[in-house]
């Protein structure tokens, strides 16, 4: 009899790791999908898409694919281990191991680029909260968590500075860690506000994504455009973002042309909203997340032109 009620124990939690498996492994493919959702969104200003690398001299189309695949594992062991967990520091400094070693992977697959970066503290922060939570949480509720888990310190910091660091201290903006630890407001306030509000209104998901995004920028202090083309980037991106806004986005006609606009200026600038970006993969992943959806949804637009005529 006692044996019996051991070997019920050892299934019982045998199915449970089973369970958490592939409930982490769901979440990790919802990371990649939006991850390369946002890298095939097309046209972006000053970003990576289907029309070309952008303003960026070392990455692709295909080195994005690459690169959200390679670390999709390290998302998804970010999920694992916070599982049946809470917000504490030693998950905390759990999670930056497995973050630094996603970093490693993304740069074998990419070369030596750095292609998700950024992408790797949003949303293997927001992976992590996401697992604490039930099948039923807000997003809200997520990025709360996340804020919690952002708020402990990781002791490796001290001897790791990135660019991002040193660009937000020397324009005294927020940079990603201030984005995490005020709870993702560009994420839950403006991106995914803009994404449903579009969507209500009949736009293509195109176009609800593209504004999405813009709506994003026009009001992120962000730190990859200030590093590649410092101030007069970070204005020239908000201001012309904002213009897109008012002409009633890129789905009209004056919208579209003044998006082309945007990004043949970015272009000269040689600077990318890449924070922006992550930020609408972090706005794609938590509205799945949200909506219990099985998959972001991916790219799916014609041949149409997409390379503008203004």
């Amino acid at each position: 009899m006692k044996t019996n009620c051991l070997s019920n124990k050892a299934l019982g939690a045998y199915w449970a790791v089973l369970h958490d498996q592939a409930q982490a492994m769901r979440m990790a493919g919802l990371v990649r999908q939006a991850l390369i959702a946002e890298a095939e969104l097309t046209p972006k200003p000053g970003l990576v898409d289907r029309r070309g690398a952008g303003a960026h001299i070392d990455l692709s189309l295909a080195i994005m694919r690459r690169s959200a695949l390679a670390i999709e594992p390290y998302i998804c062991l970010m999920a694992f281990v916070s599982l049946r967990s809470h917000p504490s520091k030693p998950l905390r400094e759990r999670l930056a191991v497995i973050g630094r070693d996603a970093e490693c992977a993304m740069l074998k697959a990419t070369s030596g680029s750095n292609s998700h970066k950024g992408a790797i503290w949003i949303l293997g922060l927001l992976i992590s909260a996401a697992a604490m939570q039930d099948d039923k949480a807000r997003a809200s509720a997520i990025t709360a968590t996340a804020k919690k888990i952002a708020s402990f310190e990781d002791r490796a910091k001290t001897w790791l500075v990135s660019h991002g660091d040193t660009v937000a201290k020397r324009y005294g903006v927020a940079g990603a860690r201030g984005e995490a630890l005020r709870g993702f407001p560009h994420v839950v306030d403006v991106g995914l506000p803009m994404l449903r509000s579009k969507r209500a209104s009949n736009a293509t998901e195109n176009v609800a994504r593209l504004d999405t995004l813009l709506s994003i920028m026009s009001r992120l202090d962000d730190t990859c455009l200030l590093y590649r083309g410092g101030e007069e980037a970070l204005v020239t991106a908000k201001a012309g973002a904002a213009a897109v806004e008012r002409a009633g986005g890129s789905g009209t006609a004056i919208g579209s042309q003044k998006l082309f606009r945007l990004d043949r200026r970015l272009l000269e600038l040689g600077a990318s909203p890449g924070g922006s970006g992550d930020l609408l993969a972090a706005t794609l992943f938590l509205d799945a997340v949200e909506r219990r959806q099985k998959e972001v949804q991916p790219d799916r637009r014609g041949s149409e032109d997409i390379h503008g005529t203004d």
